[in-house]
């Protein structure tokens, strides 16, 4: 019995034990193979070095006496043959499965046809940088009037040097060089010729985006010398604003580093010069152009604690400093509805986020990154029914041996490059040719999924099954890195982004993470309260390029379902208070805001472009799935979201106006003598969100507001009204000030409806009349010309929803407003509010 037991216990485990052998058998053989062939690595470096074709005339001449001549080696590369057989030997990996093309591709280094196709480019920028200085040459006018044929004479002489030495040592020179005339060139005159300015620009970003191409020296080397570039620069170019605002929106600039710099160049408040040139920084881009700015406050926070530092000493500082200051402290925690509720998680994300574009990485590294990404894709190749969690512990060890685990610096950087490998990966496979796109895509996602399994089993595995805080930072971290990416991918790529691996991800962690596990379910609604924040960070306005991909994640039926959908206790709770604790419905409220936000200024014109038409079409049909599925949501948000559609979006409008509660029977309108009065839903005031009163601003004249509607006086507060609801903008329909229009007309609603109930009688024709109310509104319809009359008469018009006590009394306003309209413009103006939400499609509003 023994011996059968050994027989067969050696016979399950021999292959096993034979694939150690072989692995170790290599691994001892790889080293002395390295050993053998260092000279021949140094000699082929040396002739690449020269710009020249390696050939050995010994080599060559040897084997023309024992290879026949398909087998001897050629001069140049190597035919697609032999490629195929190291390829292969890539593949089977003594000791391993043999991988699948994705694996492989992922890790394999790059061929040295890609120093061909380098030639190739920095040929055509030595060839572009001629031809501008032949423009230059043929004008001495502009010869006389800047520096900037000097500094194309030195820039190309830098990149002439390419053809002899591609080195780091020649490529760091290059780039200083680069750098210098960049900013020195960018300092012209007034007179400078703005297309030559522009040409001197295109050119320098070109080389720079050439260095920055994984086939010469990629990103993050590049950035990194970039930015030491700058901030060694003479003093006297160094506060270049115009030219560091170029380098930053096109993402070559390392933020992290720069904040440093800026921090550290005004020298406690001894350095003024530089003290200035901060101001000027901060003040470009925190307030002057905030709303199209690639920076916020947390990407300079070293830099604005240094600023108060010195402000606190006492030391001499620029006017406006302080005011300055003042300005962006408010500023600093981002006021918009998910920032407020998620809380810490906006610190987090926004701290990985600025992680996601730092590239100054320890030394190996990015060898130990890959070499774990590929040994998880072993794992999740040959585990069971794509379950790798039972090996998941002899991966973590191996992550403790390469020191991944050691800090959370470690940790971060680690994630960073393993993020950017899969986007790389799909750079490089999506343009292939030679496979039809749905294959490309199914082996794409699975070496993605594969990734995205191994962030949920190290959050799920982070800490002990009831540490939430420590599995939320860890996903605010990953998420944060996955926004940083994408943000630095999209600024650089421009119109070659791919939305692909950053929708694949975040879908693919949201669902694994939403999956039925007791683990996970306890830390529920941290996760959705994260992925809404990392959602309103890339909202349509920040990354256009993602919009697609970004509607499609905030569309899925289990985000919607998780965000929006009620127990049978929070259903009670709801029905019976009047007030909203519900953050689900705030976060989904606020990215819808952010949809609508995007899509205001192309709607406004009656043409729409196809691809925003195709995102119109994509956004009516949420709203349609919000109504059918969840009318209470629309209800209780529609005064939100009225307010950053446009006006003339009717049907879209008409859409959220349709909803009324599922518990409700609606009457027939159009019923012979329907008292209105009667119905029992009349009297009740319907759920508002967010609290509207806010958007009353300034808060002065909120007070004179409500000592009007109290006292009835002083009169010319009517007058008043106008002159502040108008804005300096001269473009059509935008005249107004909308959100405080809106705000006014429904604040002033609910006060008169209030103060009627607090007499005992209920809202009608007869009650509404002679009140301060009332006066607001017909004075607004008289005093108001065509254009805001509209705007004033669609605000009432929005309240006519569902049967409540806001659609009666809005309706009787409307109706007594006609009756005493003292022209016909006016009666014709309420004629066509009323009709215009007739006209189009179904569904219309009960009101």
């Amino acid at each position: 019995m023994i011996d059968q037991a050994c027989t067969m216990c050696a016979n399950d485990n021999l292959e096993l034990a034979c694939a150690f052998v072989q692995k170790t058998a290599t691994e001892k053989a790889v080293i002395e193979i390295d050993k053998y062939l260092k000279t021949e690595f140094e000699r082929r470096n040396v002739s690449r070095m020269e710009g020249r074709r390696y050939c050995d005339p010994m080599v060559m001449s040897g084997q023309a006496e024992y290879l026949p001549d398909s087998l001897r080696n050629k001069i140049g590369l190597p035919l697609p043959q032999m490629i195929g057989i190291y390829e292969e030997f890539a593949k089977n990996i003594p000791g391993f499965l043999p991988l699948d093309r994705e694996a492989v591709s992922l890790f394999m280094p790059k061929t040295t046809i890609q120093l061909d196709e380098m030639t190739v480019l920095y040929e055509k920028i030595i060839n572009d940088i001629e031809v501008l200085l032949q423009l230059y040459m043929s004008n001495q006018r502009l010869m006389s009037n800047t520096t900037q044929p000097a500094n194309l004479h030195s820039v190309l002489e830098a990149m002439i040097s390419l053809r002899r030495s591609r080195d780091i040592v020649n490529a760091t020179n290059i780039i200083h060089k680069i750098v210098e005339s960049f900013l020195e060139g960018l300092c012209p005159p007034a007179n400078q010729d703005l297309d030559m300015s522009i040409r001197f620009r295109d050119v320098h970003l070109n080389i720079i985006r050439a260095f920055q191409d994984p086939r010469a020296y990629n990103m993050q080397w590049t950035n990194k010398i970039l930015t030491k570039a700058v901030v060694e620069s003479r003093e006297e170019i160094r506060f270049n604003i115009e030219a560091i605002d170029i380098f930053i929106r096109a993402g070559m600039l390392n933020i992290g580093i720069y904040d440093m710099h800026l921090a550290m160049s005004m020298d406690n408040g001894t350095n003024y010069v530089s003290i200035v040139y901060v101001k000027q920084f901060l003040q470009h881009y925190l307030i002057d152009n905030r709303s199209n700015s690639p920076i916020n406050e947390s990407h300079f926070q070293a830099t604005i604690e240094a600023l108060n530092t010195i402000v606190l000493s006492g030391r001499p500082i620029p006017d406006g400093l302080t005011v300055l200051l003042e300005m962006i402290r408010p500023s600093q925690t981002d006021n918009s509805l998910v920032n407020q509720l998620v809380g810490s998680t906006s610190t987090n994300t926004s701290h990985s986020l600025l992680q996601g574009r730092d590239y100054d990485d320890p030394p190996g590294l990015l060898e130990k990154t890959e070499f774990l990404l590929k040994e998880w894709l072993t794992i999740y190749n040959t585990a069971p029914n794509r379950d790798p969690s039972k090996t998941f512990s002899s991966y973590i060890q191996q992550m403790n041996v390469q020191g991944i685990l050691k800090s959370d610096d470690i940790i971060t950087r680690f994630f960073r490059l393993s993020t950017q490998m899969m986007v790389e990966l799909c750079y490089r496979q999506i343009p292939d040719q030679t496979q039809s796109p749905s294959t490309i895509r199914a082996k794409l996602f699975h070496t993605i999924d594969a990734y995205v399994k191994l962030i949920v089993l190290l959050i799920k595995h982070s800490g002990d099954a009831n540490a939430v805080t420590t599995k939320t930072n860890l996903l605010n971290k990953v998420l944060g890195i996955v926004v940083g990416v994408l943000l630095q991918d999209h600024d650089v790529q421009a119109t070659d982004f791919h939305q692909l691996p950053y929708h694949r991800i975040l879908i693919t962690l949201f669902l694994d993470l939403n999956a039925p596990d007791p683990v996970l379910e306890s830390i529920n609604y941290p996760i959705l309260a994260v992925f809404c924040h990392t959602f309103h960070l890339l909202r349509p306005r920040k990354v256009p390029g993602f919009t697609y991909a970004w509607l499609e994640l905030i569309s899925h039926r289990i985000f919607i379902g998780r965000l929006l959908g009620l127990n049978s206790q929070q259903k009670r709770s709801y029905e019976q208070t009047s007030t909203n604790d519900l953050q689900g419905w705030n976060f989904y409220a606020q990215l819808l805001v952010d949809l609508f936000k995007y899509l205001a200024p192309f709607l406004r014109n009656a043409e729409l472009a196809k691809p925003v038409h195709l995102l119109y079409k994509g956004t009516l049909r949420v709203l349609l799935i919000l109504l059918h599925d969840f009318p209470e949501f629309l209800c209780e948000y529609h005064y939100g979201f009225c307010d950053v559609i446009p006006p003339n979006c009717i049907q879209m409008r008409n859409l959220i106006l349709s909803a009324f509660p599922r518990n409700m029977r609606l009457p027939d309108p159009f019923t012979p003598n329907l008292k209105v009065d009667v119905l029992q839903e009349i009297s009740v005031a319907p759920k508002i969100s967010p609290d509207f009163q806010s958007f009353i601003q300034p808060i002065s004249f909120k007070k004179d507001l409500d000592l009007y509607l109290k006292t009835r006086s002083p009169v010319t507060f009517l007058s008043e009204i106008r002159t502040t609801m108008q804005q300096s903008c001269c473009e059509p329909g935008m005249r107004y000030d909308l959100s405080l229009l809106n705000a006014i007309v429904l604040y002033v609603g609910t006060q008169a409806i209030q103060q009627i109930r607090s007499k005992g009688l209920v809202p009608n024709t007869s009650t509404i009349t002679h009140s301060a109310h009332m006066d607001i509104f017909q004075n607004l319809s008289v005093d108001l010309d065509t254009e805001g009359r509209y705007l004033f008469l669609n605000a009432i018009a929005n309240q006519l929803r569902y049967p409540n006590s806001h659609t009666h009394y809005f309706s009787c306003t409307l109706l007594y407003l006609f009756a005493e309209a003292n022209s016909e413009v006016i009666q014709e103006q309420i004629t066509r509010v009323l009709l215009e939400r007739l006209i189009v499609n179904r569904p219309h509003p009960w009101g």
